[in-house]
């Protein structure tokens, strides 16, 4: 073989193999291109097989639980903050019926309360929210520490110990002596010239020391202490002790025509005696006192965490977006 044939193969092969090898490139490339084409396609149908069988959700039921739960955390909040202005009105109350209603509209606003945050627990689960489920348990654990709570402050308030004694203090208790004074008013001494002053005297120091128990009704009704109550009720019984010492004194001074208005006289300042006793039981219990006193004090903390919990969850919520989701 002469070296032109030799050379002429040794090229027409070296061709073939650079037509393989385009050949070969061009076939990778138009694979890769369709390839690339169809990918979109297939990611789509992949998502639409995935969210007809349940493996993920579509965006709109996403929107739709975000939204919910947007709205369950705030109105839970709504629900909360009616809640405490209705348990704090019914402390606050001057009747009972006042009260009670009250009480009412804070137990069913407290339930609302619950009834949202029954409903959220399950939807944020749905969403895998970790932060806000952990952030709705907080508030559940503070919430039910505070119902418990609310629930003794309304109780203690509907009873209205304070107020009931406040009433008899400024209404029975007046009337009653108000007719003892006006009974040791019209008795007659029997020697006007030797006992007249002293029987006067002595009906003025009687009715004085009633008014000394009515005065002492204040401040035992508003007195939290016990032990201060007890130190009034000392002085209010050494009062009625020197009452009674006094009408005795006076039996023996007064005309007989005069017996009867002494006796009235003690029957007014019994009955004063035992609306004190009424006063001085109800004052005991001291519902109001310390429903108030509960209601500035432990519960204020409570319901500033409860609302800062859910104030969080709202907050989180709000900065939710389909990143957050599965």
């Amino acid at each position: 073989m002469s070296a032109g044939t030799g050379r002429a193969g040794i090229d027409g092969s070296r061709g073939r193999r650079y037509d393989l090898r385009v050949s070969l490139h061009d076939r990778l490339r138009r694979s890769v291109l369709a390839s690339r084409r169809a990918r979109p396609a297939i990611w789509l149908a992949i998502i639409s097989i995935a969210v007809a069988t349940g493996c993920i959700e579509s965006p709109e039921t996403v929107l739709q639980r975000l939204t919910e739960a947007r709205r369950l955390a705030a109105d839970a909040l709504v629900e909360f903050i009616k809640a405490g202005d209705a348990a704090n009105r019914a402390v606050m109350a001057e009747t009972d019926d006042a009260s009670i209603a009250f009480a009412r509209e804070a137990e069913h606003a407290t339930q609302a309360v619950q009834m949202d945050a029954d409903a959220l627990r399950p939807l944020l689960a749905g969403l895998d929210y970790s932060n806000e489920t952990q952030l709705l348990e907080e508030f559940g654990r503070r919430f039910t520490e505070y119902r418990a709570l609310d629930r003794t402050i309304v109780g203690l308030a509907v009873e209205n110990t304070n107020l009931k004694a406040q009433r008899l203090s400024f209404g029975p208790v007046q009337q009653a002596a108000d007719a003892f004074r006006d009974a040791l008013d019209s008795v007659a001494p029997s020697d006007p010239v030797k006992d007249g002053g002293r029987v006067k005297a002595l009906a003025a120091t009687a009715v004085a020391t009633m008014r000394e128990i009515q005065v002492l009704q204040a401040p035992h009704i508003a007195e939290s202490d016990e032990a201060a109550m007890t130190r009034i009720e000392k002085r209010m019984a050494d009062s009625e002790a020197a009452v009674r010492r006094t009408l005795d004194t006076l039996k023996g001074l007064v005309r007989p025509e005069s017996r009867p208005q002494l006796a009235a006289a003690a029957a007014a300042f019994d009955r004063f005696a035992g609306l004190n006793a009424e006063i001085v039981a109800l004052s005991r219990r001291n519902t109001n006192v310390r429903s108030l006193a509960l209601s500035l004090g432990r519960k204020r903390s409570l319901a500033a965490a409860c609302e800062d919990a859910l104030r969080e969850l709202q907050d989180a919520l709000s900065k939710r977006g389909f990143t957050g989701t599965r």
